[in-house]
């Protein structure tokens, strides 16, 4: 839940909606912990998939491709909503699309810091059930989705804490996405 998908570049439908849902979701089956502004623990991790893009991307419609520049490092556009932050680990934030030349939807191959990818710290943890929720859809939302339940993980999808780019994607997305075996909840 970059700001670019937002209220940037490539603002999304229910965008703002999706963040409060999320961090509700968060707090109520979370049962976040809290000192002050600061979270202390929570019941789950919570993992974030981010964009990460140079500023020279082939998915970007200066270098050809179909989408507006978006979420290029180092730019507000790439930083998680605010009201997320709080919730926010480094070893569970993971990147995708910081290659230039390799266009990334899903995020189950993400990256973060140390070099591991969203599937290894999922299976190193020894999680089965994911709870999805993001932006767009139609893209990221769908393909993650898609790539976990591949991988034998059993997915629900927050429908009420999800963005997306067009209407009636969004609903041919979440209609795909339910044929498959994901639970929407």
């Amino acid at each position: 839940m970059l700001y670019d998908f937002i209220d940037g570049s490539m603002a999304c439908a229910n965008a703002e909606n999706a963040v409060a849902e999320t961090v509700k979701y968060i707090e109520d089956k979370g049962s976040a912990a809290q000192d002050g502004d600061d979270v202390i623990v929570a019941a789950f991790p919570t993992m974030f998939v981010c964009d990460h893009h140079p500023s020279d991307h082939c998915s970007f419609t200066t270098q050809g491709g179909p989408w507006p520049p978006h979420c290029v490092q180092g730019t507000r556009g790439a930083e998680i909503h605010d009201d997320l932050k709080p919730y926010v680990e480094e070893a569970l934030t993971f990147y995708k699309g910081y290659r230039k030349e390799k266009e990334q939807y899903s995020g189950f191959e993400g990256i973060n810091d140390a070099g591991q990818s969203l599937y290894e710290v999922l299976d190193i943890m020894d999680i089965h059930n994911v709870y999805v929720c993001g932006i767009a859809t139609e893209y990221c939302v769908k393909n993650t989705c898609m790539d976990l339940l591949k991988a034998g993980f059993n997915v629900y999808l927050l429908k009420d804490a999800i963005g997306y780019v067009e209407h009636e994607g969004h609903l041919k997305a979440l209609e795909e996405m339910e044929k498959a075996g994901i639970r929407l909840v």
